[in-house]
């Protein structure tokens, strides 16, 4: 799982995707005076440059945010963060979700991040560095487990594996159920990607079982190069926020 390296793919379809969705659910939530808590599982590095000789290698960026932002309404949260992070580091910049969440959050509100690989950790610590985030080089599930339930209670967290290891789709149902169990109040928001394989099926079944109530929403797309196994993206959010569905056929429609 330390191989795997985010700035290859950053701001491809998927993250769109995901990103949308997620800068929507924050900006949700900060509505209220309420503190809040994010928990992010797999945080990458959080602030990526997509023109870097990696991002231009793969050439993904083309057909996600470059080619589909504009087709979100203009004060979507999503589109207002990517604006404010291009003015303050520059117009190659595109945001992970840490800094997404970071820069929505308030003084009040608590950020929790996992990132279990050194470099990349590193890197996320100094580009977090004028936050007060909780940043630890650690399995993001074990933070999850040792941290929840939350103070505050009220929040979210976001769960973005690489999907590296196979293993992953039959432990992440397990490790899901139990963070509910102990945040039964959390929005807790999975992505996972689509496979030609059908990889994520069983998963998915798995999920929904254990959480009917559960928003499930997926977006296809063609592969991002030859070759490519990734067709589409999900995200599978227990106790998804009021407006949520609704809301995702916006998203929908710029795929």
């Amino acid at each position: 799982m330390l191989s795997y390296q985010h700035h290859y793919h950053a701001g491809n379809p998927a993250d769109v995707h995901k990103h949308a969705l997620l800068a929507w659910m924050l900006d949700y939530l900060v509505q209220k005076d309420k503190p809040i808590t994010y928990l992010e599982t797999h945080a990458g590095r959080g602030l990526y440059d997509l023109g870097d000789e990696a991002a231009l290698k793969t050439g993904e960026a083309e057909k996600g945010v470059l080619a589909l932002e504009q087709h979100l309404p203009k004060d979507h949260p999503y589109r207002q963060r990517l604006n404010e992070v291009r003015f303050k580091y520059g117009e190659a910049a595109y945001p992970g979700s840490p800094l997404i969440a970071a820069m929505t959050l308030r003084e009040q509100d608590t950020i929790h991040l996992a990132e279990l690989h050194p470099g990349e950790n590193a890197i996320l610590a100094e580009h977090l560095t004028q936050w007060d985030a909780h940043i630890r080089q650690q399995d993001g599930f074990k933070l999850a487990q040792a941290v929840c339930p939350p103070t505050p209670r009220r929040g979210m967290m976001l769960v973005d594996p690489s999907y590296e290891v196979k293993a992953e789709y039959d432990s992440i149902p397990k490790e899901m159920a139990q963070i509910a169990r102990k945040w039964n109040v959390g929005i807790l928001a999975l992505w996972y990607p689509l496979l030609t394989s059908g990889t994520h099926g069983p998963m998915l079944a798995q999920l929904t079982q254990s959480f009917p109530d559960a928003l499930r929403h997926e977006v296809r797309f063609g592969p991002v190069r030859d070759g490519h196994r990734m067709i589409g993206s999900g995200m599978f959010i227990i106790n998804p926020p009021y407006g949520l569905a609704e809301h995702a056929k916006t998203v929908s429609k710029i795929f």
